[in-house]
């Protein structure tokens, strides 16, 4: 029961192992021979490894020679061994395993914006009315002490009367009485000093801004009335700004308050700045996958305006990371492996655990110890002999089983039964994007196959693995499914 799939695999495989050998400077017949003077231990078929065969021929499984295991690819677990010269001749490289400190640059894009915490709210004290709105607009710069509107506020001429009358007496327990009375109708400290300088009442309160920076909103207008508590105006300070930088999810991982951002504005060329991450925000960008990083710049000459674009440079700190070169790392869309160089011409498929990309090196969290020697050029000549010799590549020890491998159902009539293997013509495997055919399973446990037979209707849950497809579990259909 062979699949077109199949019978490509097994020819792209060995047309590669036939490329090792002509690269290497040898006829591929010779090759063949040299290989031919070797010990073989068995015959097994390079789709179905995991049997073996005392003699060679053609394999039960597919349309193609059973293939032979020799005597020196058998010790030291799942290796294979390579002749120093062809290694030589493919222009093989080898790296280390290093456990390096490193310290990660990468830019980002961010803007400026106003500084949240340097806001002053501007309300009525009292009760009155607006006599005057100065000649100002929302997002006008105004600086500290600006006015901004007249207010004439009629309790306060009676209270400011009463106390020019007593300041007269010279009664001090009285005018302190006075005095007291004016704060409570929510005269200004500075207005109570003017009073007592000039000695003339005045009702009308001209408010200034609290601080200089941006007229945000400036919410009367002349002949209004306003009451005590109500909003006037706001202002948003400028002696600092802002800067909000979006991250990538990815980059996150080791940025920190305290770490330094260099800041390029397209308006001020060649003037970096120095800055201090202050916090990563707490909620990311869900469209943008991003999230946002805020630092504070100085700006004392109001040069830097909330809206302005930057371009950042962050150094994200890694200590003692674990790296080999990226061009090492076989990525295969569901797993990550090396290819690990022992002693006398020995290679092993191993998988490994990635982290971050750091320029030219990957970041391996798991799978490889430092001082290891793994191949940087030529690894996937390796990978491709490595499955033509039917060697799995070591899982990682530590992989989490707790819940079980997936399992993918399909239904489907079973065809064939023979040495722990079902023939089995089925549906599509939804879950792996796998659409229906006829192939054969291996089964995890002989016993799964007690009570089928030939024709019997079943749903299969099977996972995925290094030999292949294997069934998990096996069910029968009743008839009316």
């Amino acid at each position: 029961m062979t699949t077109p799939f199949k019978r490509i695999a097994f020819s792209l495989s060995s047309s590669l192992i036939i490329l090792v050998a002509t690269m290497a400077g040898l006829p591929a017949a010779g090759f063949a021979s040299e290989m031919a003077d070797k010990e073989v231990l068995y015959w097994y078929d390079p789709m179905m490894p995991q049997h073996k065969f005392d003699k060679p021929g053609k394999s039960p499984f597919m349309d193609m020679d059973l293939v032979p295991r020799y005597a020196d690819e058998a010790g030291n677990g799942a290796t294979m061994s390579i002749d120093p010269g062809i290694t030589q001749n493919l222009g093989m490289r080898l790296a280390t395993v290093q456990r390096e400190s490193m310290n990660q640059s990468f830019r980002a894009a961010a803007t400026l914006a106003f500084n949240d915490r340097d806001v002053a709210i501007v309300q009525a004290r009292s009760s009155g009315f607006v006599e005057r709105v100065y000649d100002l607009a929302p997002e006008d710069v105004i600086a500290k002490g600006a006015p901004l509107v007249d207010i004439f506020v009629p309790a306060w001429a009676a209270a400011q009367e009463e106390y020019l009358a007593i300041s007269k007496v010279g009664d001090a327990q009285l005018l302190a009485a006075a005095k007291q009375r004016l704060r409570l109708a929510g005269m200004p400290t500075e207005t109570i000093e003017q009073l007592q300088r000039s000695g003339k009442a005045r009702p009308v309160w001209t408010v200034t801004s609290p601080i200089g920076g941006t007229l945000k909103t400036l919410d009367v207008r002349q002949g209004m009335t306003v009451q005590a508590g109500e909003s006037l105006a706001s202002v948003n300070g400028l002696d600092t700004v802002w800067l909000e930088v979006a991250v990538p999810e990815a980059q996150v991982t080791n940025l920190a308050p305290g770490q330094s951002i260099t800041v390029h504005l397209p308006a001020f060329a060649g003037e970096p700045l120095e800055a201090t991450i202050q916090s990563l925000l707490s909620q990311a960008n869900l469209d943008s996958r991003t999230v946002r990083v805020r630092a504070e710049l100085p700006n004392p000459e109001q040069r830097l305006r909330p809206g302005m674009t930057a371009e950042v440079t962050l150094n994200r700190n890694i200590e003692h990371a674990l790296v080999v070169p990226a061009e090492a790392v076989i990525r295969t869309g569901r797993r990550s492996l090396v290819m690990l160089a022992e002693a006398e011409g020995r290679y092993r498929p191993i998988e490994v655990r990635t982290g971050r990309e750091l320029g030219d090196k990957t970041e391996i969290l798991d799978g490889l110890e430092a001082g290891q020697t793994v191949v940087a050029s030529g690894q996937f000549l390796l990978d491709s002999e490595a499955s033509l010799r039917g060697l799995t590549a070591q899982t990682l020890e530590h992989a989490d089983h707790a819940h079980g491998p997936v399992l993918h159902e399909a239904e489907g009539e079973i065809v064939g039964l023979e040495d722990g293997m079902v023939g089995l013509s089925h549906g599509p495997f939804k879950t792996l994007h796998m659409p229906g055919m006829t192939m054969a399973f291996p089964v995890a446990d002989p016993s799964l196959l007690e009570g089928f037979q030939v024709g019997s209707r079943v749903r299969v849950a099977v996972r995925e693995s290094d030999l292949g497809l294997i069934i998990e579990r096996m069910e029968a259909l009743e008839a009316s499914e």
